[in-house]
């Protein structure tokens, strides 16, 4: 049986506790206290599904008392707290992030299934992108609008300046726990927004050990919250009138379900995704074939900017294929735990379903294996590589719909403008990678592709955010990024000055 490290209940004693069977019962975090609950949730890790914690159970009630209070005083101590008070906190938490890594790696790996290095790679990134806190800051400057421009607005001015918007309600998915909770915090919190958490309830660990992390860090202790509840109970909260923004990375189904339920609010939000990579026919194969196959099985394929649909140029179109299967040929599936492994499992053993389902339906409607498609346990499937003529690509479960795992379906194109068309054809416009070599191709795919971000030469990838995500269509609503997510949580507001008569102006 899989078990989280020993060092919990050592580092982390006031909100863990462990029984007698080595489950880790946690307490979560409400506004200022650590609180426990009458009824716990299980907590698994797709390593073995195994039993790792309990989790709170939290009632509407409880989550209620908990928004009132952040509302009536918990956004005031946020906002009342100088800007460089808050980015020292922030700095704060990354030093104890690094105090704490081995902690969090272990968290990462045993409840998320993560590969060490992820994990690792994972911590260092949350890390970063606190320590990039002030960089947001570019984005909070406000305006001056003199009024001598409209005879309207003579002796008058203006200045434009932009406030938080009180409580930012943050909905994290499961693939990076750690790291989409730390940058949605440092986006609200920075501008002085106060902020609830609802973690993954497939692996809330990181995210309950990230709460103790940003008290010690000098969080004010009534602006912010933990709550673990389904998202099937989440309705009256996406709609409660006190949160003012909702942050959600997710699946289009739940976007679309939140934008429904939650009212006039503000919204940021990263939705389905899975990315086409073109391949030119001048490109770099061997780089091109590295490159696409990390993008395939990276984190088994749970990311919502791994590849998943791959054309390419018929006249290279054999020699690439060739080149990608071996690559897909190295990739080491297994326990997450040892040092080689590439892979390791998906979240939960209906990923697993989805993808042989996909894979069936691909080859009865002419699709053939190139690679994996076989279960090697529970949650454990092979990198998966469907080719399809380019007919009856769309056609296909694996092209219609986000699976979230590593599949991906390969087909060849005679020109660019077929790429554009498939590409396009999807719901999803999330990214896209072009691999190739010259620039009128390049360009006119970079024009006409409907995705929120463009990689040449290299996989899609979002890292810290240093360059702005995000998707358009079924994608998502806005942009993640350094700067680029503060306009979601603030509201402009413009101050106009009245000088009509007292001669501060004396106009020809």
């Amino acid at each position: 049986m899989v078990r989280l490290t020993d060092k919990l209940e050592m580092l982390f004693k006031d909100i863990v506790k462990r029984d007698s069977e080595g489950i880790y019962w946690f307490k979560t975090y409400l506004a200022g206290e650590w609180v426990s609950t009458k009824e716990y949730s299980d907590v698994y890790s797709p390593i073995d599904e195994s039993v790792i914690a309990k989790m709170p159970r939290l009632s509407y009630e409880d989550i209620n008392r908990t928004i009132d209070k952040i509302y009536s005083s918990g956004r005031w101590s946020a906002r009342n707290t100088p800007g460089h008070k808050r980015l020292r906190i922030l700095f704060r938490a990354a030093e104890l992030l690094r105090e704490y890594e081995d902690v969090l790696v272990d968290s990462l790996i045993i409840n998320a299934g993560k590969t060490i290095s992820a994990a690792r790679g994972e911590v260092k990134a949350s890390i970063d992108r606190l320590e990039r806190a002030d960089m947001d800051l570019r984005k909070v400057l406000g305006d001056y609008i003199p009024g001598d421009w409209s005879d309207e607005t003579l002796e008058t001015e203006s200045i434009v300046r932009r406030e938080p918007v009180g409580i930012v309600l943050i909905i994290t998915p499961f693939n990076y726990p750690l790291f989409d909770t730390v940058n949605k915090i440092v986006y609200s919190f920075i501008v002085g927004n106060a902020f609830i958490v609802k973690p993954a309830s497939a692996d809330p660990v990181p995210v309950i050990l990230l709460a103790k992390i940003l008290e010690q860090a000098g969080m004010p202790k009534d602006s912010f919250a933990i709550i673990t509840v389904s998202g099937r109970e989440m309705d009256k909260i996406v709609s409660d009138k006190r949160i003012a923004a909702i942050s959600l990375t997710g699946s289009t189904e739940t976007g679309e379900k939140v934008l429904k339920t939650a009212g006039v609010k503000q919204f940021v939000m990263e939705l389905g995704g899975g990315d086409p990579a073109i391949i030119l026919s001048d490109a770099d194969l061997e780089w091109a074939a590295q490159r696409v196959a990390r993008g395939i099985y990276t984190y088994s394929g749970q990311r919502c900017d791994a590849i998943k649909l791959i054309l390419v140029e018929r006249s290279v179109y054999e020699r690439f294929k060739e080149l990608l299967i071996n690559e897909l040929k190295k990739v080491k599936i297994g326990d997450p735990r040892d040092p080689s492994v590439d892979m390791g499992p998906v979240i939960s053993a209906d990923v697993v379903d989805e993808v042989i389902d996909a894979v069936r339906d691909a080859e009865s409607k002419g699709g053939k294996i190139l690679f994996g498609g076989r279960r090697i346990g529970r949650t454990y499937i092979e990198p998966t590589l469907i080719e399809a003529d380019k007919s009856i690509v769309k056609s296909l479960k694996a092209y219609q719909k986000e699976i979230f795992a590593s599949i991906a379906v390969i087909t060849s194109i005679d020109n660019v403008d077929e790429a554009i068309e498939l590409s396009n054809g999807r719901r999803y416009g999330l990214d896209a990678a072009i691999f190739g070599k010259d620039i009128n191709k390049i360009r006119k795919l970079i024009r006409f592709l409907e995705v929120g971000a463009v990689y040449i030469n290299d996989y899609p990838r979002h890292g810290i955010g240093y360059y702005p995500f995000g998707g358009r269509k079924d994608s998502g609503i806005g942009r993640e990024g350094i700067g680029y997510s503060l306009e979601y949580v603030t509201a402009y507001k413009s101050i106009v000055y009245n000088y009509k008569g007292a001669g501060v102006w004396e106009y020809l």
